[in-house]
């Protein structure tokens, strides 16, 4: 199982980070012009947030690339061997892959209204249908199960540190996002807030 997750963890991850980001961020700028990656460099509280979780990814590809290709030195990552069985690898991998699925999905459903961060110079539309009916935040949602997927695939202290801490980031990013969207489509998105939960 090990072999199999050195090889498969990193393919995984060059391909979301291909789908979840490249891909949709090129139709987009090519669609509208305008480019979906709004995460700014200022040092205020929202930027600072973009900061936090653009490290937490890297952590997950640093520790990834640890455990692909230098074994001995993924020790420092402090494995937590008691969670390292196949059933629970398994059962990350189909989190991993349902990730991938989901986050795809609804980044194609918000069509030309996705964004990487809060686009306050741009009008977008709320996008009310598909897995948006289901859940408000649903590519967040996605990418909260990428982090559990990974945790469960390769647990260790980094792996559970970007789950604990990339989980906090999504819950303070969500209630940004949802404050722009309230100040942006007023009643409309209050009406949509009552019909649909903001996780599941």
């Amino acid at each position: 199982m090990e072999e199999f997750l050195r090889i498969i963890l990193p393919v995984y991850l060059v391909v979301y980070f291909a789908v979840a980001f490249v891909w949709r961020s090129v139709v987009v700028y090519k669609t509208t012009g305008i480019n979906p990656y709004v995460l700014g460099g200022s040092d205020n509280a929202y930027d600072y947030i973009g900061v936090i979780f653009r490290l937490t990814f890297l952590a997950v590809v640093g520790v990834i690339i640890l455990f692909s290709g230098f074994s001995s030195v993924y020790d420092y990552a402090a494995p937590i061997v008691w969670l390292e069985r196949d059933f629970i690898r398994w059962f990350g991998l189909v989190l991993l892959i349902a990730s991938l699925v989901w986050t795809a999905t609804a980044q194609f459903q918000m069509g030309a209204s996705w964004r990487i961060g809060i686009d306050k110079k741009n009008r977008t539309e709320l996008v009310e249908k598909g897995l948006f009916g289901v859940s408000r935040n649903p590519i967040f949602l996605g990418m909260r199960f990428a982090l559990a997927g990974f945790f469960l695939t390769i647990p260790n202290a980094v792996t559970l540190l970007t789950l604990g801490l990339g989980d906090v980031l999504m819950q303070i990013q969500v209630r940004l996002e949802e404050e722009h969207l309230r100040n942006l489509h007023g009643e409309k998105y209050a009406e949509f807030c009552k019909k649909v939960r903001r996780w599941i």
